[in-house]
């Protein structure tokens, strides 16, 4: 008896009007963070009938669902995870589509249409578990921008749910490249995300009379200056770091010298080296750059996601596995890293997997000038959604059918 793969991409645009139908509910209806009522209630409600076991979080509104393989009337020890995220980002929308967020937040990163497409996976290999030869555990997760919904849902005993670790885990993120195109890379693929902020302290005083105060301020534009030199004269460029300051805050009146100032930066990072030069070099630039200016620098580097890392021999699988369901022109290798980071990381590091890109820009705009991921204006075409969850779904079916 083989372990056939069914027609999953046939299969799947019979669902794409409800898969659609569901993403724009929830584009409409965001919500942000660890806490996700309506969302979880909508999975749930879209995941009703299926022969799943169902189990939700309790420090998040996650959502677990274990369908368990039934191929040749037996139980199987083996299991796949496939992971949506479903948190939204706190953007005000800013696109004309009818069904458009107007809550403050928005899905500026595609976590509906990764919502939905897992929806459909599920739907998928549940009107198979007749002849699936393992079990399939579904993430749907809470609190991917900056919440730790990963780290949430692990401590929360995720890896456990099916009765033994998953051997392999699998994960479709949107974006705005080509649509239809699927971009994976072995090893790794996305950059590690950490947090550095600098308060600069000096002595208040009168705006006309600097010479009666110890002003922080120009010693933390200079401190914001200097870090950029210092990412090009530490830092080899084949072990590349991102040191972006978004935040700088000063004083409230015009015509007051504060007593400190302060910056926030997010730091990209691929690889645990670079880390601990950066802890060692970033005190070190501000601690000197704040004293010549007599003032004195508070540092604290918040270390977060850690590096994505795709499994070598999981990622040629799924490479071939897309190229068997779509065909090699839509299967493109991913050159080198992005600097972007994703929580998926800590899942990876724990169960060997592969994370891939889907084009999802739409057929009216140009993907070279598309606005990007977490921007107000950005779309998704969600015409892809037939295709992701098929590509979940044949990658689950076909790991466990060996």
């Amino acid at each position: 008896m083989t372990n056939a793969v069914p027609d999953l991409v046939g299969e799947a645009a019979a669902l794409l009007p409800d898969l659609v139908a569901l993403r724009r509910d929830l584009h409409a209806n965001p919500e942000i963070a660890l806490q996700l009522p309506r969302t979880q209630a909508a999975v749930l409600k879209a995941l009703e009938g299926l022969d799943l076991e169902l189990t939700t979080g309790t420090a998040c509104t996650s959502v677990i669902g274990v369908l368990r393989g039934r191929k040749d009337g037996r139980t199987w020890d083996d299991t796949v995870l496939l992971r949506g995220d479903m948190d939204a980002l706190p953007v005000r929308e800013d696109t004309d589509l009818p069904y458009a967020a107007d809550n403050g937040n928005m899905h500026a990163c595609g976590h509906d249409l990764h919502t939905a497409g897992l929806v459909g996976a599920a739907r998928l290999l549940a009107a198979h578990g007749d002849e699936l030869p393992g079990n399939v555990l579904f993430m749907f997760q809470p609190g991917e921008e900056g919440h730790d919904g990963a780290e949430t849902m692990l401590g929360e005993g995720l890896l456990d749910v099916a009765g033994a670790k998953p051997v392999a885990s699998y994960a479709i993120h949107v974006g705005t490249s080509e649509r239809g195109n699927f971009t994976l890379k072995p090893g790794p693929t996305g950059a590690g995300s950490n947090e550095l902020r600098i308060v600069v302290h000096g002595k208040g005083g009168h705006g006309s009379r600097p010479v009666d105060a110890i002003d922080p301020v120009p010693a933390l534009v200079e401190i914001a200056g200097a870090l950029q030199t210092m990412t090009t004269r530490r830092f080899g460029v084949f072990d590349p770091i991102v040191v972006t300051v978004t935040q700088l805050q000063a004083g409230e009146a015009i015509n007051v010298i504060p007593d400190s100032a302060r910056l926030g930066a997010t730091v990209r990072t691929l690889s645990p080296e670079s880390i601990e030069t950066l802890k060692i070099e970033t005190k070190r630039l501000a601690d000197g750059i704040a004293s010549a200016h007599g003032c004195t620098a508070e540092v604290d580097f918040k270390v977060g996601y850690p590096v994505t890392v795709n499994d070598d021999a999981e990622t040629a699988r799924t490479r071939q596995v897309l190229i068997d369901t779509f065909g090699a022109d839509r299967v493109i290798d991913k050159p080198f890293p992005t600097m972007g980071s994703e929580d998926f990381s800590l899942v990876l590091n724990e169960v060997p997997g592969t994370f891939v890109h889907l084009g999802a820009c739409p057929p009216d705009i140009d993907p070279a000038d598309s606005p990007s991921n977490h921007s107000a204006r950005v779309r998704f075409d969600d015409a892809v959604l037939g295709d992701q969850a098929a590509a979940l779904a044949t990658l689950a079916f076909t790991r466990l059918a060996g």
